[in-house]
């Protein structure tokens, strides 16, 4: 035997032993005729696969407050994509906290019973959107690509892969999928100064850069684009509210709730729906225990 086959020899045996050593790959979940509603898109080995999402929130459309408009928007969207209707991807955008994310989570728990499935994929997987096409094509279920938090530099190969996806190639657009998208930018990308000095008048009419004209041809890539704004005092107090008696906390007087729960956002820096319903689990769970 020469050197070169004893190495390769070695070398075999050595990559045997290492993968008795590793955890066995997860189990690819079956999708056709699957109750499981809730997936993610992972990786192990080098091989994309489903898994199921084992602890599944318990946020209702009812629980989302001062953003009707949003809610009956989407939901409307939704039931459209369910009755095989034409429907859009959807692009959810604003600051940290107003419920965004929440809201897609509540559409999923609202509609799971009529046939929704929600596939949460990550930025970093998005090159493989193509591929999960390709595997729900054929299904009966109806599925939303879900990619949480966007948010890309231009020449990232996950903006490029979205922005295929959502032009609507003949190849890679099956009817039972669309794309939930959250994102604290309009745009999914970073805005700069210097782009927009660099637009022009001509012949009175405005000519944006070409970079702004970039960051504008993914964003309304999407269908509907639905914007979610700061919540003034009386919106968070109320989501305070409305959080302590859905964990019913116990009976406390409304003034003082009231300014701790003030006191509380000004702490933070922000009144959002996820900063109300903190206080009000703190609240609750600390009065409970001076009642002890």
């Amino acid at each position: 035997m020469s050197q070169s086959d004893k190495f390769f020899a070695r070398a075999n045996s050595l990559l045997e032993r290492l993968e008795q050593l590793l955890p066995p790959a997860p189990k690819q979940v079956e999708l056709e005729n699957s109750s499981t509603a809730a997936l993610t898109w992972k990786y192990n080995k080098g091989r994309g696969y489903f898994c199921a999402v084992r602890q599944k929130g318990d946020i209702q459309l009812a629980d989302l407050q001062s953003i009707d408009r949003q809610k009956a928007l989407i939901s409307r969207n939704t039931r459209q994509f369910l009755e095989k209707f034409p429907a859009n991807n959807v692009l959810l955008w604003g600051p940290r906290g107003t419920g965004k994310s929440s809201l897609v989570k509540a559409i999923l728990n609202e509609y799971r019973d009529a046939g929704l499935r929600l596939i949460q994929v990550a930025r970093e997987h998005l090159t493989d959107l193509a591929e999960i096409y390709e595997q729900l094509v054929d299904l009966p279920e109806r599925f939303i690509i879900f990619c949480d938090d966007l948010s890309f530099d231009r020449d990232e190969p996950g903006y490029k892969s979205l922005k295929v996806i959502l032009d609507g190639a003949i190849s890679h657009t099956p009817g039972n999928v669309l794309i939930y998208a959250t994102s604290n930018r309009r745009h999914l990308t970073p805005e700069y100064m210097s782009e927009n000095q660099q637009s022009r008048m001509i012949d009175k009419e405005l000519h944006l850069h070409e970079g702004i004209e970039e960051k504008l041809s993914l964003s309304e890539r999407f269908g509907l684009c639905l914007a979610f704004h700061p919540f003034n005092q009386e919106q968070y107090l109320a989501i305070v509210d409305h959080w302590l008696r859905r964990l019913a906390a116990p009976e406390m007087d409304k003034e003082a709730t009231r300014k701790a729960a003030s006191k509380w956002a000004l702490e933070r820096g922000s009144r959002s729906g996820r900063s109300a319903w903190q206080f009000a689990r703190d609240w609750t769970g600390r009065k409970r225990l001076e009642q002890q």
